[in-house]
């Protein structure tokens, strides 16, 4: 223990001799996941029944002090520490069934997606915007959220921010309480700064990390200061950009600290050496160091509480999760996106039962759709229940440039560049276009008008073109060389419930080419089909899945219904096509059923059910369902089948069943063994003959969740025939 305890432990009582309630101020320092200790050490002085007059703090120490002084115990505050997944939250990570049909749909296959302003690419100022921050924090709070003057908090309170501009730090003590700490936590590159009141805040670190002066202004008797700052890196500690950058802004933090520390009748300061900020995982750990620093101050604090002469108030806060009627909602501050548009995302609307932890998870919805930069709500008693208003702060950058890479048999290599707008010609539209350069170009542009809860529209155009042997048709004895080219263009209309559903119609315009330079022996090009088909369409889309990949939990169901109405067959004399009088009209309709479930923690059954059906006599085989292979990419009828190559087995309708078990061996690794059954014929559902010919197909492989997207390796076979299959993808699907 050092001379300066030693001396303190001696020559407190006399200095408290005579005070007959001495004023005691708790100073709590930042240090990312390392100020966790702090919770310990309010765990301890609540067991010694020591009353606190004031707190104040800087980033976790906000956050930590802020949750004390606004009624919580430190028992309830451990429970939230070690419950809440903190790096989820830091990278503002939003459950997938609460992101938007339109991102689950189309932008689900980027590694990495950047913003573009003013025609110039961009880095992110932090790792994340912090909304998820500070939606917890409104939660959290929720029963002070009409106190707005901190110091008539339970415990008065005051927190440390730095204005970015400037450099000179912001004293929080008035207003939002969550937005305070939500802006005295914003470590730089981790979360974005916080624009308040006009300053543009970041960290409190920067500027005060331990702000004992800020206490010895509220005329305390003694404070105690809990320090749980690092100490300077040494020489071969200096081994990245990173650790420099580091090293540099700590040089003035820990100068300004030495002083604050001088200013202290207590000092704790536990031994956190070993941890970096962002040790979220070592929560337990650094707990315990919290508690182990308390240890040579029990006795001088004991002391200290009994000359307070006032009985220890038990803390403790309930009923956060009470739900409450909303009876109007109040927006503010949108410009752009419409009202319809802002509570078709949140599925809000007035009248409504909810608590403050559902609008939190509403409001993540509404964030993910990256047109906000930072969504904040009030709610105050109403007539009926309570007026939630909401204070939307648009974002200003409405592009996005993403980039995916992937890799499969089929397609080869293929580099994905997505483009995203907002608000491209009206207020609540969405434009996405993906261009794949690589083996095989293609594209798929989506232009899309959300209108919320109202009907929405939508047009879209792909290309797509690969080349591969199979099996055309029954003329064909042995599989050739196809060359297959599809231009689709599409207009539809499109309603979309909770996120998860979204129903619509519309009309098609498809252009195929399928030929093959190997079917004939006189070097010809053979065609087997250069038309353009017109139909309508119509759809159902349920997607409630956890994961686009190695989903655990959820289901899926995608249903189609297809008229091909007339045909183009490009046969006119004076090449002017024209269309064919005796085009048989014919429909289709297909679909499939997903489910995920996981049990003993580590398994998870993945069933899938698929048909197909062709209501009419079709002239042609080339909608035929055509089963084989193992692509997730596939376009019009081909099916995936593992056992058989690709369009292996085809005719008018299908059946097709499969049984994915999956053990997850460790964090985001998978050992995968796939069983599926299936046939094709002209009618699969003709009376007595639903298992005739029934094909089946296996497979066993590894899968990895990565940065780029899913990596498989599969080995496949089928005991109906002597050929195995080696499969392998890498990255997302598109």
């Amino acid at each position: 223990m050092k001379k300066q305890t030693l001396l303190l432990l001696f020559l407190l009582p006399t200095l408290l001799f005579g005070q007959t309630r001495p004023k005691v101020g708790l100073v709590l320092s930042g240090g990312g996941a390392k100020g966790f200790a702090h919770v310990r050490v309010l765990k301890e002085i609540e067991k010694i029944g020591l009353e606190l007059d004031y707190i104040g703090g800087t980033s976790m120490g906000a956050i930590i002090g802020g949750m004390y002084a606004s009624g919580y115990s430190a028992a309830q505050i451990e429970t939230i520490v070690k419950e809440i997944d903190f790096l989820s939250i830091i990278q503002d990570n939003v459950p997938r069934e609460q992101k938007p049909y339109f991102e689950k749909a189309y932008l689900e296959k980027t590694a990495i997606t950047l913003p573009v302003k003013k025609g110039s690419i961009g880095l992110p100022l932090g790792l994340s915007k912090g909304q998820n921050i500070l939606n917890f924090l409104t939660e959290l709070l929720s029963p002070v959220d009409k106190i707005e003057d901190f110091s008539k908090l339970p415990i008065p309170f005051f927190c440390i921010g730095t204005n970015i501009e400037t450099g000179k730090e912001v004293l929080f003590e008035k207003g939002s309480l969550p937005l305070a700490l939500r802006a005295s936590a914003s470590f730089p590159s981790l979360l974005n700064p916080v624009e308040v009141d006009g300053q543009f805040v970041i960290d409190g670190g920067v500027a005060n990390n331990f702000p004992v002066d800020r206490m010895r202004e509220k005329g305390i008797d003694i404070i105690i200061g809990v320090n749980v700052q690092g100490t300077l890196l040494k020489k071969d500690e200096l081994t990245s950009v990173a650790s420099l950058l580091s090293q540099i802004v700590n040089f003035k933090m820990y100068e300004k600290s030495d002083e604050q520390v001088e200013n202290l009748d207590i000092h704790i300061h536990p031994d956190i050496n070993d941890y970096t900020v962002v040790s979220f995982e070592e929560k337990e750990a650094i707990l315990d160091q919290g508690t182990k620093a308390m240890k040579p101050y029990i006795k001088i604090l004991k002391e200290l509480a009994n000359k307070q002469n006032k009985k220890f108030i038990k803390r403790g806060i309930k009923g956060v999760n009470k739900r409450f009627l909303i009876d109007r909602i109040v927006l503010k501050g949108n410009k752009n996106y419409t009202q319809d548009y802002i509570l078709g995302k949140l599925g809000l609307k007035e009248g409504d039962s909810i608590s403050y932890k559902g609008i939190s998870q509403k409001i993540n919805a509404l964030s993910a759709t990256k047109n906000f930069q930072r969504v904040d709500y009030t709610l105050k008693e109403s007539f009926n229940g309570k007026k939630l208003e909401l204070i939307i702060k648009e974002n200003e950058i409405k592009t996005f440039l993403g980039v995916g890479l992937h890799y499969d048999l089929l397609y080869k290599s293929g580099v994905l560049l997505n483009y995203n707008h907002k608000k491209l010609l009206f207020s609540n539209d969405e434009f996405s276009v993906d261009v794949v350069v690589g083996d095989r170009i293609r594209y798929d542009l989506q232009y899309f008008i959300d209108n919320g809860f109202l009907i929405s529209y939508g047009i879209s155009s792909s290309h797509n073109s690969f080349k591969t042997d199979f099996k055309f048709n029954d003329v064909n004895v042995n599989k050739i060389n196809v060359s297959y080219r599809d231009f689709t263009n599409r207009f539809f209309a499109q309603s979309t419930f909770n996120k998860r559903t979204a129903f619509g119609l519309g009309f098609e315009i498809k252009d195929l080419k399928v030929s093959s330079d190997t079917f004939l022996t006189n070097n010809e090009a053979t065609l087997f089909d250069e038309s353009v088909y017109f139909s309508s369409f119509a759809f159902l889309h349920i997607d409630t899945y956890n994961k686009k990949s190695f989903p655990t939990k959820g289901f899926l169901i995608d249903a189609n219904f297809k008229w091909y109405m007339f045909a183009d067959f490009n046969e006119a004399p004076n090449g002017i096509p024209l269309l064919d009088p005796n085009f048989n009209q014919y429909s289709q309709i297909d679909g499939k059923v997903e489910f995920a479930t996981t049990f003993w923690d580590k398994f998870t059954l993945q069933s899938k059910v698929q048909a197909g059906f062709t209501l009419g006599e079709e002239d042609l085989e080339i909608f035929d369902y055509r089963l084989g292979g193992y692509n997730q990419n596939y376009i019009n009828n081909f099916i995936p089948f593992y056992g058989y190559d690709i369009a292996s087995f085809s005719n008018q309708s299908f059946l097709r069943g499969e049984f994915n078990l999956r053990y997850q061996l460790f964090n985001k690794n998978y050992i995968e063994t796939v069983a599926n059954y299936g046939r094709t014929a002209k009618n699969v559902l003709q009376r007595g003959e639903l298992l005739k010919d029934l094909k089946s197909g296996y497979a066993i492989g590894y899968g990895i969740e990565s940065f780029f997207g899913p990596v498989q390796l599969k080995y496949s076979w089928s005991p109906d025939h002597k050929d195995r299959f080696w499969l392998f993808n890498l990255g997302f699907w598109f």
